[in-house]
């Protein structure tokens, strides 16, 4: 039972990394058939909120009650506004520009940029004479040096495709020859707020423990952050039309499984095993969604991204064989305190044994008979 429950992280992680590669896909289907980026992300947080509240609501009895605070609401609206509000519509706007194989394998960054921010902050240890410490450091290096390849040496172009000008903030005012570049960097920026919202759900999940009710704040607050950036950059109404079947499927899709289950999923993830643990499992992404994006939408593969996507999984592997010794080091370390603990206590109870036995006579007392 002990061993499954260790798994259970694992296979949660492995669950959503297929989730987040059919969201990217089906989510790319949808802006190139017009869909407005931005408004994409207003309708796929409110209908997170609609399915997330009721059940969050409904199952308060079964779970520990938490009253949000002026501490908590500001630590998830910081959270939500950095980390899925402007996390997803730069994102949007790089997965547009760019490719869904190319934001799968930029967001492989996410574990790098984590390590740095939290080794910064204070929640990774650092030793720079360990080989596990320089084992993380050198697979960070790896990685932002195979992402800038990838956005900047592309290689030779397998298919032409033409993006249509109407849906990007960025397109209109940007040289075509430049696109590529300028999506790397929104999914690069997108990988820096992510990270930012992996480390700050620590202190999210310390303030308000109840994951449930967490996501449906979540998706209610950035709900209302993307609706408010929305009424300044597309203020007319025909950027809200949803025009087919397809967009408001994906957008469900999305909704139900990339925001709600997600955020619940990913809190829990943080509050078990830690941010780095979390951000590890994207690689797997990268190929779910390389395959499947080449199959279905025909995506152009370029030489460039596949030697970079190849170097910042290289480099991501080793980061996860630092993180592997720092838990197998934590485990010693806990197994230790266990073993001085048990010590503690028998000679605890070994002392009280001999000072009982030391207040008894050794020989039973003479009954004087009659």
């Amino acid at each position: 039972m002990g061993d499954i429950e260790s798994y259970k992280p694992v296979i949660v992680m492995v669950v959503m990394q297929f989730t987040y590669g059919a969201v990217s896909i089906t989510t790319r289907a949808s802006l190139l058939e017009g869909m407005n980026p931005r408004v994409f992300v207003f309708y796929r947080q409110a209908i997170a909120t609609l399915i997330v509240a009721p059940i969050a609501y409904f199952s308060r009895s079964k779970t520990t009650r938490c009253c949000i605070g002026w501490k908590s609401f500001w630590l998830i609206f910081i959270a939500g506004l950095i980390g899925i509000t402007i996390s997803q519509m730069i994102f949007l706007e790089g997965l547009y520009l760019a490719s869904s194989s190319a934001g799968s394998a930029i967001f492989n960054l996410v574990p790098a940029i984590t390590f740095v921010a939290a080794s910064i902050i204070g929640y990774e240890p650092i030793n720079i004479r360990s080989l596990r410490t320089m084992a993380k450091i050198f697979g960070t290096i790896v990685c932002v040096t195979s992402a800038a390849a990838m956005a900047l040496i592309k290689g030779p172009k397998l298919l032409n495709a033409n993006l249509p000008s109407s849906n990007s903030l960025l397109l209109n005012s940007t040289e075509f020859d430049n696109l590529w570049l300028l999506g790397c960097l929104c999914i690069f920026g997108s990988s820096c707020c992510w990270s930012f919202w992996l480390i700050i759900q620590v202190q999210v999940t310390k303030s308000y423990p109840d994951h449930l009710s967490l996501s449906a704040w979540m998706c209610f607050i950035t709900t209302v952050q993307s609706g408010t950036i929305i009424l300044f950059t597309d203020p007319h109404l025909e950027a809200w039309k949803v025009t087919s079947y397809f967009q408001m499927g994906s957008l469900l899709y999305a909704a139900t499984a990339g925001s709600g289950i997600s955020i619940f999923a990913q809190s829990w993830i943080v509050q078990k095993r830690g941010p780095v643990f979390s951000a590890m499992f994207n690689p797997l992404n990268t190929v779910i969604v390389t395959i499947f994006a080449s199959i279905f939408l025909r995506e152009q593969i370029y030489v460039g991204s596949v030697v970079g996507a190849v170097g910042i999984v290289i480099g991501l592997y080793v980061v996860l064989w630092g993180k592997a010794k720092d838990l197998e080091e934590m485990k010693e370390q806990q197994e230790k305190k266990m073993m001085i603990s048990q010590k503690d206590q028998t000679d605890v109870v070994r002392i009280m044994v001999d000072e009982a036995n030391m207040e008894e006579p050794l020989l039973p007392k003479q009954t004087n008979k009659l």
